[in-house]
C-alpha cells in the first residue's frame, strides 16, 4: 500500500528525530525536528527519565495504526540499531487489542503487509499469553510485536503481586540463561513477599531474577508504541512504563495533551488525501424525531442511487443514534417506525447495542450484505469500522447526546481511501435534534476538537449547514448559485444583549446565555459592513483587554467561516488546468517529477571518487564512538561501555561480501541500478578499511550509523549529478506539452488543499479558490503589513484576477510545482486571470533564499512561461525591482503583459 504525503511526512519527522537523539539526547533532538518541521516550539517533556518519546497527532480516520507499523522500522534503524526489533504494542482496551492483533497476524491485511514490506517473513506477532510460545531463537532474528493494554502492568509497586505479568513463569525461563551481572542487575529478583503469592518457588530462590514478562522486557527494551496515547497521562502509567525499561515511545493519539508531539496532521491533510469525507452537512429538526429519521432516509436512499455511479461498489449506510429505554425515541420505537411507518425491509436494519451484537460477524463490505441501517444507543463497539457509513441521524438532543462524535467520526471514513467521482459521495451528513442549525453547528464543532483530535479552525470549517432543497431525489437545475454568507455563531466570554446593540444592527442578531458567558448568533447573509459594526459594537462591551482579545479571535473565525462558506471551490467552480514542465522521453512527454529526472540522468557512482569524510569511528579498550555529519552539524554516538553495544552477541567473523549484501539493502534507489551500488559499495568498504583503517569489525558495529552515511553520501553524489544536468542540456529539455491533456497539465481541485497554519485575520479574501488561505500572516510583530499578504491581497483585489491560490509548499500532489536542480519549488501564489491564463508569483524576500536559489527559481519559472503567447506568466516580484517599480507595478505589468 503506498503511503500517503501526510503519512510520509510523519515518517520524516520520526526518523529525523531518531536520527541524532543517541547523539545530542531527546532534548535537543525534540527540539531540532520541530524547528525542521517548521512547528512551533515547545518545550519537551520528559515523563520517561531521559527515555526518547515522541507523539504524532493524527484526527480520527487518519490511520494512526498503519502509521505505527511503519514507524518500527525507523526507530529500530535509527535509533535502536537492530534489524529484529522487539515491539510492546500498547492499546486502550481488550477489544482493540484482540482487533489489531487479529489484523496484524492477517498475511493480507494492510498492518501486516507494512511490516512485511520491511522484514519480510521475519515477523513475529503474539499477545503476553502467547509470548511463550515463541522461539527463543525469534528473539534476535525477527520483528517481534507483542500486542496488550497497559493494564496488564499498571499497578501500584507494592501491590504488583496482583498482576500476572510481574509473576515468576517458569515458560520464560529460557530467556534468563546466560545473563551476565550488568544485564541482571536492575531486574526484579524474588523476595520473602514473592513466595507468598507463588508458593512453587522456596527460600532458596530468594534473590533468585524473576522469570517474568516485565524482567524479559526490561532486559530486551522494547520499542513501545501507544495508540490513543492520551488515555494513558497519570504518572502510574510512565512509573509502569519505566519498570519496562523501554528504548523509546511512540504515542499515537488525535488529541495530544502534554505529548511531545513531532508531527501533527491536520483533517485538511487527510481530506486532501482522501481519507476522509467533509465537509460534514448538518440538518437540524426542531424536537421530531420521526421527521430527523425520515430525512436521514430519504438522504441515504438519494445517495445509494448516486453511488451506482461509482465503479467501486458502494452501499451508503444510516447510523441512528436511538434515545435509551426511558425516551420516546428508543430503540424498539425507531425499529417499529422504519418498518411500519417507512415500509424498510426488516433485512435491512441492524441494532448494536451492549445486549444485542447484529453486526458481529458480519462483512458489511460485501455486495451480499444486505443491511442499510445501523441503530445504536451510545458508541459502537471500539474498532468499529465501516467506511460506507454516510449519514448519522442522532435522535438525541445534540446538547446531551452520547457519544455522538464517537459516531461522527464513523461516517467520516472515506471508502476505499480513494475520493469518489460522484462529488455528493465525498461528503459526511448528519441529522439532529435541535431548534438551532448555529446551536447544533457549535455542538458538533466543540466535540470535533475536544474528542476527535480536529483544531478550532479546522472544526469550523468542517461543518456546513444543509439547503434543505438537497434531500430531493428529483432533477433539479445544476446551475451553481453563488451561496450568501451562512449563520455564524460568536462566543464570548461576558453578557451581550441585544438591546445593547445599535438599533440598526438588532434584526440582524439573536443572543443566548452559555455556561461561558454569550452565543452572539448572527443572521445569513450580513453584508460584511454590518459584521464588522457587530464586531465593534460587541467589543465595546468588553470590560478588560483580555475580553477585547477573545472576542477579536472569535469574530475572526466567524469572518473565515463567511468566507469559507462563499468560496469558490464550495460553489462548484474550477480552477483552470496548469500546464506542467515535462521531459520528452522516445517521443513521449514524461511529467518532470523526480524519478522521471532521474531515470533521464545518465550517471554513474562510480564516476565520483570514493569518499565518506563525514563518517569516523574512534575506538578504544572502553568506548567506541560515531562521528557523524548530520545535515551540516557534526555530531557524536558514544558507547562508553562496549556492552551496550552487545558485541558478545554479535558474530566472530563477518566478511566484506556479508556487510555489502545488508548495505546494499538499505541503499538502493532509483536511478541507480543493483550491479553499479554492489560495486560502489564494495569498492567504499575496501576504501574504508585499506585507506581510512577501520577494522571490519568495527565497520560492523557501526552499520546502522555507517548506512546513514552512506544514503547522505549517495544523496550528495547524486544532487551533484542532477546540478550537473541541469547546467547542461537537461533544463533546454524541460518544456510544456503542446496538448493539453489531464496528463500534463495540474488542477487545483475542490477540496483538496491541505491546510496546516490557516490565515485568521480582518482582511476578507473574496477569490481565493479555498474555503482556507494557508500559512498567511495579515501582520508583522511591528504592526506593519506583512510583504506576503500585500502580495495576496493585490492579486485579490486585481480586476483581471478570477481566482488565486496560496501555494502549499512539500505537497506534490495537491500544489502546483517546479523542478530545479535541488528539488521542487513551490511559488507562493498561483492565480487564473480572467481570460484562461495563469499567473505564477513568488516573491522574493518572503524566504531565507540565497542569490542562488533565487536566480534557480527565476530560471525554472521563465523556462516553464516560455513560448506561451502569453498564456503562461512569472514573476519573481521584489518589495522593489531594479528599475524602481513597486510591487504593485510589477503585479500589475507581468499580468498585463
Amino acid at each position: 500500500m503506498q503511503l500517503k504525503q501526510y503519512q510520509k511526512q510523519s515518517l520524516e519527522a520520526l526518523e529525523q528525530f531518531f536520527s541524532v537523539v543517541s547523539a545530542i539526547g531527546a532534548e535537543r533532538a525534540f527540539e531540532r525536528t520541530l524547528q525542521q518541521q517548521a512547528m512551533t516550539p515547545v518545550p519537551y517533556n520528559d515523563r520517561l527519565g531521559g527515555i526518547p518519546s515522541v507523539c504524532i497527532r493524527i484526527p480520527t480516520g487518519g490511520g494512526k495504526t498503519l502509521l505505527g507499523c511503519h514507524s518500527i522500522p525507523v526507530a529500530a534503524g535509527q535509533y535502536a540499531n537492530t534489524d529484529s526489533p522487539i515491539v510492546l504494542w500498547i492499546v486502550p482496551t481488550d477489544m482493540i487489542r484482540v482487533q489489531t492483533l487479529g489484523a496484524l497476524n492477517d498475511l493480507h491485511h494492510p498492518y501486516r503487509q507494512a511490516l512485511h514490506s520491511y522484514y519480510g517473513d521475519r515477523v513475529k506477532v503474539c499477545d503476553l499469553e502467547t509470548l511463550q510460545t515463541l522461539n527463543k531463537h525469534d528473539i534476535g532474528k525477527s520483528c517481534v510485536v507483542i500486542v496488550t493494554t497497559i493494564q496488564a502492568f499498571n499497578i501500584d509497586k507494592d501491590k504488583t503481586h496482583q498482576r500476572n505479568a510481574y509473576a515468576f513463569d517458569e515458560n520464560l525461563s529460557e530467556y534468563f540463561t546466560g545473563l551476565t551481572p550488568s544485564q541482571t542487575a536492575n531486574l526484579d529478583k524474588v523476595t520473602e513477599d514473592t513466595l507468598q503469592y507463588q508458593p512453587f518457588l522456596t527460600q532458596q530462590d530468594i534473590g533468585r531474577v524473576k522469570h517474568s514478562l516485565v524482567n524479559f522486557f526490561h532486559l530486551h527494551r522494547p520499542i513501545v508504541i501507544v495508540d490513543e496515547a492520551h488515555k494513558n497521562r497519570s504518572k502510574s502509567v510512565f512509573a509502569t512504563l519505566q519498570r519496562l525499561n523501554p528504548k523509546c515511545l511512540i504515542e499515537l493519539t488525535a488529541t495530544p495533551k502534554d505529548n511531545n508531539v513531532i508531527y501533527s496532521v491536520s483533517a485538511a491533510e487527510l481530506k486532501a488525501s482522501e481519507m476522509i469525507k467533509l465537509p460534514v452537512v448538518l440538518t437540524e429538526h426542531p424536537n421530531d424525531w420521526q421527521a430527523c429519521v425520515r430525512d436521514a432516509l430519504i438522504q441515504r436512499q438519494a445517495l445509494e442511487l448516486i453511488a451506482q455511479k461509482e465503479s467501486d461498489y458502494v452501499r451508503p449506510i444510516l447510523l441512528i443514534q436511538a434515545q435509551d429505554k426511558n425516551g420516546e425515541a428508543n430503540i424498539p420505537a425507531v425499529k417499529q417506525f422504519l418498518i411500519e411507518e417507512s415500509h424498510i425491509d426488516e433485512s435491512w436494519i441492524a441494532i448494536s447495542t451492549g445486549d444485542t451484537k447484529e453486526l458481529d460477524n458480519i462483512n458489511l463490505f460485501s455486495p451480499s450484505c444486505p443491511i442499510r441501517i445501523v441503530i445504536t444507543v451510545a458508541a459502537l463497539k471500539e474498532g468499529w469500522d465501516c467506511s460506507f457509513a454516510y449519514v448519522l441521524a442522532s435522535l438525541q438532543n445534540i446538547q446531551s447526546a452520547i457519544d455522538v462524535e464517537q459516531l461522527l467520526g464513523r461516517v467520516l471514513r472515506m471508502p476505499y481511501a480513494k475520493l469518489r467521482q460522484q462529488n455528493e459521495l465525498n461528503k459526511a451528513y448528519a441529522h439532529v435534534i435541535s431548534d438551532s442549525t448555529a446551536k447544533a453547528t457549535d455542538n458538533l464543532k466543540d466535540r470535533m476538537v475536544e474528542n476527535m483530535g480536529f483544531n478550532r479552525w479546522e472544526a469550523e470549517s468542517a461543518i456546513v449547514a444543509s439547503p434543505q432543497h438537497s434531500l430531493s431525489l428529483t432533477e433539479t437545475d445544476t446551475t451553481p448559485t453563488k451561496p450568501i454568507e451562512p449563520q455564524v455563531l460568536i462566543s464570548v466570554p461576558f453578557k451581550v444583549e441585544v438591546e445593547q446593540l445599535p438599533v440598526e444592527l438588532k434584526p440582524h442578531v439573536k443572543t443566548y446565555e452559555t455556561s461561558q458567558g454569550t452565543a452572539v448568533v448572527i443572521a445569513q447573509g450580513l453584508s460584511d459592513d454590518n459584521f464588522d459594526k457587530i464586531e465593534q459594537a460587541v467589543t465595546n462591551l468588553a470590560t478588560t483587554s483580555k475580553q477585547q482579545n477573545h472576542v477579536q479571535t472569535s469574530f475572526q473565525e466567524g469572518r473565515a467561516t463567511r468566507q469559507a462558506a462563499i468560496a469558490p471551490e464550495n460553489w462548484n467552480k474550477t480552477f483552470a488546468p496548469i500546464p506542467q514542465l515535462g521531459l520528452f522521453v522516445d517521443g513521449f512527454w514524461q511529467l518532470a517529477d523526480k524519478e522521471a529526472i532521474e531515470d533521464s540522468i545518465e550517471w554513474n557512482l562510480l564516476d565520483f571518487p570514493i569518499s565518506l569524510e563525514q563518517f569516523n569511528i574512534r575506538e578504544t579498550a572502553n568506548s567506541f564512538e560515531i562521528d557523524m555529519d548530520i545535515d551540516s552539524e557534526q555530531v557524536t554516538y558514544s558507547y562508553v561501555d562496549t556492552k551496550q553495544l552487545h558485541f558478545e552477541a554479535m558474530p566472530t567473523t563477518i566478511s566484506e561480501d556479508d556487510l555489502v549484501n545488508w548495505l546494499d539493502k538499505k541503499t538502493r534507489r532509483n536511478g541507480v541500478t543493483q550491479v553499479q551500488l554492489r560495486a560502489y559499495l564494495l569498492k567504499l568498504i575496501r576504501y574504508l578499511i585499506h585507506d581510512r583503517k577501520f577494522t571490519l569489525t568495527s565497520l560492523h558495529r557501526a552499520q546502522f550509523q555507517l548506512v546513514q552515511a552512506v544514503n547522505q553520501e549517495i544523496d550528495r553524489l547524486f544532487s551533484l549529478a542532477r546540478k550537473q544536468a541541469f547546467q547542461g542540456d537537461l533544463f533546454e529539455h524541460l518544456k510544456v506539452s503542446e496538448d493539453v491533456t489531464v496528463y500534463n497539465t495540474f488542477e487545483f481541485k475542490a477540496g483538496v488543499y491541505p491546510t496546516k497554519k490557516p490565515y485568521r485575520g480582518s482582511w476578507k479574501f473574496k477569490k481565493h479558490f479555498y474555503a482556507q488561505v494557508d500559512d498567511l500572516t495579515e501582520k508583522t510583530s511591528t504592526g506593519a503589513f506583512s510583504e506576503e499578504f500585500i502580495c495576496a491581497r493585490l492579486l485579490d483585489m486585481h480586476p483581471k484576477v478570477k481566482y488565486w491560490v496560496r501555494n502549499i509548499p512539500k505537497q506534490p500532489h495537491s500544489s502546483f510545482w517546479l523542478p530545479t536542480e535541488k528539488d521542487y519549488f513551490y511559488p507562493d501564489f498561483v492565480a487564473e486571470l480572467e481570460d484562461g491564463s495563469i499567473f505564477v508569483l513568488e516573491y522574493k524576500g518572503g524566504h531565507l533564499d540565497t542569490a542562488d536559489d533565487a536566480r534557480i527559481k527565476n530560471d525554472i519559472g521563465k523556462q516553464w512561461a516560455k513560448d506561451s503567447n502569453g498564456k503562461r506568466k512569472f514573476l519573481m516580484a521584489k518589495k522593489q525591482d531594479e528599475v524602481g517599480r513597486s510591487l504593485e507595478e510589477q503585479i500589475n505589468a507581468a499580468i498585463l503583459m
